[in-house]
Formats: structure tokens, C-alpha cells, sequence
């Protein structure tokens, strides 16, 4: 039966024919509101005819009515017998006044019941117009809710067969364009050391840009992509002697043509050899001022020219990359004429195991190996370093070896595991010397990094170098407005370095640095770095143990 209704049933005339043909559908359709209308109309309507055909009968007055009890419930009565308990329980909530039957004025009966049909019927007539009216609302509505499911239907058709075109098929693009994005980066570094060694000379405080660059950015034809990055840094500039000519320095300048079937993207130009977790992770998204000591400059190639290979499989938790370079040319000036031009060969495959979709990596395992071959240019090879800063003395130097060529093995492991992140990699060297025989020099960092503010690292399983680290975020930018603040995202923050050219006898240099970061956005950070460096007897300046300040603005668009 219907929740909160109650029905008396006529016991004659068509109100009852009505009623009673009705209940089953009403109770059928109970939770349709629309239907309920449509059935109460039906009653009402037949309810009126039936006291509009009939004259009643004075000793047993009719007195047809639809009387509601509430938003869903209603009364239908036709016999004197029903008539209190009905209309009584119903008359409070519809307005629909009772009329008046009192035994002892027989003289007053007809009259009476002859006011009350004429007011139930004007009752009647405003109850129809209002359901009515609610009657169109909910069309109206219906059409609009059937409209809606009917363009997501439609959207979500044209998304799937989008997708499908892109996976299994192709779009002409040849009416496509280049759009170009214009960017910059500005670093400026103040270097103070707070407690140098004796036995080290140089050891002088400084101020200096240490990136001042110009970038741009395009992509365009669908499938492809360019870089142009050039140095205004001083130095790269600087003075040069009278009747020569000197430019800006190249960094990143290639040209990448992405989604081939098989090969994935193909790069051409200068850019970072793909090889090492920490170097191929550009400097802007790097957590310390500089790289670590075995990295850049030792057992990792900066960038150079040449062409490289990138792919990943369809979920991107397995990655490789390879390429083939020429030897160090210079980015000043960015040309080498020689017969002997030397060349670098490297690989670098990546495997995520654990990466969490829902929360777009804040959780995850990177593992990773490369190796690294240089058939070097001129003959010679050097493992040098300074104390984990641009400028200064260089702590630890093999000297020129005379060697042929040099092969480096890597391995990469990092762990994301909320605000805390782990990262490290291990480095082998086996030098090939002229004379015969071979020389091993090793390396490797590790370094923890927490979000006191609660962010996470951001990482990129195919980024612009394969799998790297990107731009970190604020969960909220950094402001201050009247009657509100907000921290922007605090970064703390330690690293152990070591580089070990015990094998050349030139002894081993063993890094540790603390300090944290501040980002105001993702844009803009404030980095502080206490930097320890020891060194062992064999080395340049012998055992030493000094303590560096070095603080950076750093601001990039």
C-alpha cells in the first residue's frame, strides 16, 4: 500500500468505480510523483461528474470529495458514514471548510449540502489548476535531466572515440603551426665560507648570477617539439680580447619529434646525455644549489651534441633511452674543427614497480641503470671537484690521465613516500689508460629531503628526459593580505657525497650538506646550504675539513 495514504472507498456511484480502478495504479506507481498527479486528477475529475450528474438524496446526502492530508496523501469519501473521520482528519491541511449537518435542523439539510458541494467543487477546481501546474514543472524538469544524461552520454562517446583515433589510428596535422612559449631563469648565489682550512687557498667569498638565461619553448605539428636556451651569465660572455667575437653559450638547443610508432621520440641538437637520475633532473627541480660531487663534470656528461632515443611502455613504469654524442664541444664556441672529433655513447633504462595512480605519485619506487662510454677527444681524462659549489678552489683532481676511452656503470634508486623522499645512486668507472691496464675510480650520493608543510616531490615517469623529477608545488603559494598569511612550502633537507680516487692515488673527498628550502610557488624558492667537505691526505690540499654558507633567489618563467 502507499506510505501515509489512506482511501475510503464510495460505496456507490462512479466514485467508487474510480477509486477502486485506481488504487492498484497508484500503488504501483508510488514513487512516481507524476503518475500520483495523473491518477489524483483522474479521480478528481470523475468524482465531480458523478455529483454533477445525481441529485442526492436528502436522507442520505452525498458528498463526493478529494480532500488532501498532505504533500502525497488524500481521502475520497462519498457516504455520510465517513464523512466525520474523513474530513475531519483531512480539513486542518487542505483549508476546505466541514460543512454543517446538525440532526436537529432537518429544515437547513439540503441547503447545506448543496454550499458544500458548490465549495468542494471550487476546492476541486483549485487543486486541478495547482496540480497541473506541478504537473508541468516536473515535465519540464524530465526533459531537462533527459536532455542532460543525453549530451553526457554524447561527450563521454566523443572522448572514447577520440582516444581510440589517437591510440589506433591518426589526425592530419599539417595545417598545425608552431606555438611558442618564451621563458627565463635568473639564479643569484651568495657563497661565504664561514670556516675555511688553512692549507686551502682560493678560499674567497662571493657574490654572482650563477643562471641568467633566455628559453624558448615551442611545440607545434602535432608531433613536435624544440628548445633554445642561451647563457647571460658574465662569465660565459665576459671580456674577450680585442678582434674576437664572443656569443652567449648554448645549453639546451634540439629539436625532438615525439610518438613515433616503435621508436617513441627522437631527439637531434644539444642536450643532457641521458644517463643518471640527478643530472638528466633539471637544476630548477633539484633539491641542493648544486649537483653532488660524483655527478656532474665526473661520471656524468653534461649535455652535448648529438641524437638520442626515448621510449616507455603504455603504463610508463618501464622507460629507456640511448644516444650517441659527440665529445665535449664547446658551448662558447659551439664548433671543433678536428679529424678526431671523440664521441660519447649511453644508455639508460628506468623501471617504476610501485607508482600510486589515485594520488598521482605521492608515493612510489624508482630503480633505474645506466652506463656511459667516451672515446675521449684528446686522450686525456680527469675526476676533479669543488666543494659542492660554482666557484673555487677544487678540493680533490686526478690530473689529466692519459687514457683512451672510459666506461661508467650507474645505478638509481628513489622513494617517494609522502613529504619524505629518499634518493640516491652509485657510480663505477673503469678507465682505459694509453700505456695499457685500466684504472677503477667509484662515487655515489644519497640524500633525504621532508615537506614540513606536507607536499611531496613531484615526479615525472616520461618527462622531457625520460623518468625525472619536476617541479615541486605549494599546496598553497606563499602571501600575505590584511588578516591572512600563507607559508608557501618549507623544504629541510641532507646529502652525503663521496667521490674515491684511491685507485689513481689522489685520495677521497666526502661531502655532507644540510640545509632547506623555502617555495614561495612553484616558480620562486629561497635554497640555504651548510656544506661540510672533508678530505683525506692524498688529495689536493692534503686532509682538510672546512664549512660553507651558500644561500640562492632563485625565480624562473
Amino acid at each position: 500500500m502507499i506510505s501515509r495514504t489512506q482511501m475510503v472507498f464510495a460505496k456507490s456511484g462512479l466514485s467508487h468505480i474510480a477509486t477502486e480502478g485506481i488504487s492498484e495504479m497508484i500503488e504501483f506507481s508510488s514513487n512516481s510523483s507524476l503518475i500520483r498527479c495523473l491518477a489524483l486528477i483522474f479521480i478528481l475529475k470523475s468524482t465531480c461528474a458523478t455529483s454533477a450528474q445525481g441529485v442526492p438524496d436528502k436522507r442520505t446526502p452525498s458528498r463526493p470529495a478529494a480532500v488532501f492530508a498532505g504533500p502525497s496523501d488524500w481521502l475520497i469519501t462519498s457516504d455520510d458514514s465517513l464523512s466525520d473521520f474523513a474530513l475531519n482528519d483531512a480539513l486542518g491541511s487542505t483549508g476546505v471548510s466541514q460543512p454543517s449537518d446538525d440532526p436537529e435542523s432537518p429544515e437547513n439539510a439540503e441547503s447545506n449540502d448543496e454550499q458544500s458541494s458548490s465549495s468542494d467543487v471550487k476546492s476541486f477546481d483549485s487543486e486541478l489548476s495547482r496540480l497541473q501546474k506541478r504537473i508541468d514543472q516536473l515535465e519540464s524538469a524530465e526533459k531537462k535531466r533527459t536532455e542532460s544524461d543525453k549530451k553526457k552520454k554524447d561527450d563521454e562517446a566523443k572522448k572514447k572515440e577520440d582516444e581510440t583515433i589517437k591510440t589506433e589510428g591518426w589526425q592530419d596535422m599539417s595545417t598545425d603551426k608552431w606555438t611558442v612559449k618564451l621563458g627565463g631563469h635568473i639564479q643569484l648565489d651568495y657563497i661565504n665560507w664561514a670556516n675555511a682550512d688553512p692549507a686551502i687557498a682560493g678560499t674567497e667569498d662571493y657574490f654572482e648570477f650563477r643562471r641568467l638565461r633566455l628559453v624558448a619553448d615551442g611545440t607545434g605539428y602535432g608531433q613536435l617539439d624544440f628548445r633554445l636556451q642561451m647563457t647571460l651569465e658574465p662569465e660565459s660572455v665576459g671580456t674577450s680580447p680585442p678582434g674576437t667575437v664572443t656569443s652567449p653559450n648554448v645549453k639546451d638547443a634540439y629539436f625532438s619529434m615525439n610518438e613515433i610508432p616503435g621508436l617513441g621520440r627522437i631527439r637531434i641538437g644539444n642536450f643532457f646525455v641521458p644517463f643518471s637520475l640527478e643530472q638528466v633532473t633539471n637544476d630548477t627541480n633539484n633539491i641542493f644549489m648544486e649537483r653532488s660531487i660524483p655527478t656532474q663534470g665526473i661520471f656524468a656528461a653534461d649535455r652535448e651534441v648529438g641524437i638520442a632515443l626515448y621510449n616507455c611502455t603504455d603504463d610508463q613504469s618501464v622507460t629507456w633511452a640511448t644516444g650517441a654524442f659527440f665529445d665535449s664541444i664547446s658551448e662558447g664556441l659551439k664548433e671543433r674543427i678536428d679529424d678526431n672529433q671523440g664521441y660519447r655513447v649511453s644508455g639508460r633504462m628506468t623501471w617504476t614497480p610501485f607508482y600510486d595512480e589515485p594520488s598521482n605519485g605521492r608515493y612510489l619506487i624508482h630503480t633505474g641503470i645506466g652506463v656511459l662510454h667516451t672515446g675521449d677527444q684528446d686522450k686525456r681524462i680527469s675526476f676533479r671537484a669543488r666543494p659542492q659549489i660554482s666557484e673555487g678552489p677544487r678540493l680533490i683532481d686526478s690530473g689529466n690521465l692519459a687514457a683512451n676511452s672510459n666506461t661508467t656503470g650507474n645505478l638509481e634508486f628513489a622513494a617517494v613516500m609522502g613529504p619524505v623522499t629518499l634518493q640516491s645512486e652509485w657510480f663505477a668507472s673503469n678507465v682505459n689508460m694509453v700505456g695499457g691496464g685500466s684504472q677503477n675510480v667509484t662515487g655515489g650520493y644519497a640524500h633525504l629531503s621532508y615537506f614540513l608543510t606536507g607536499e611531496n616531490r613531484i615526479y615525472e615517469r616520461f618527462g622531457q628526459h625520460g623518468a625525472q623529477f619536476g617541479r615541486n608545488v605549494p599546496t598553497s603559494n606563499f602571501f600575505i593580505v590584511p588578516g591572512a598569511i600563507s607559508p608557501g612550502a618549507w623544504e629541510v633537507k641532507t646529502r652525503y657525497s663521496n667521490l674515491n680516487l684511491d685507485s689513481v692515488n689522489r685520495g677521497q673527498y666526502n661531502d655532507l650538506t644540510t640545509g632547506f628550502n623555502w617555495y614561495l610557488n612553484d616558480r620562486t624558492r629561497v635554497m640555504f646550504d651548510w656544506i661540510h667537505p672533508v678530505t683525506t691526505s692524498q688529495t689536493t690540499y692534503g686532509a682538510t675539513q672546512s664549512d660553507l654558507l651558500a644561500m640562492r633567489f632563485d625565480v624562473n618563467w
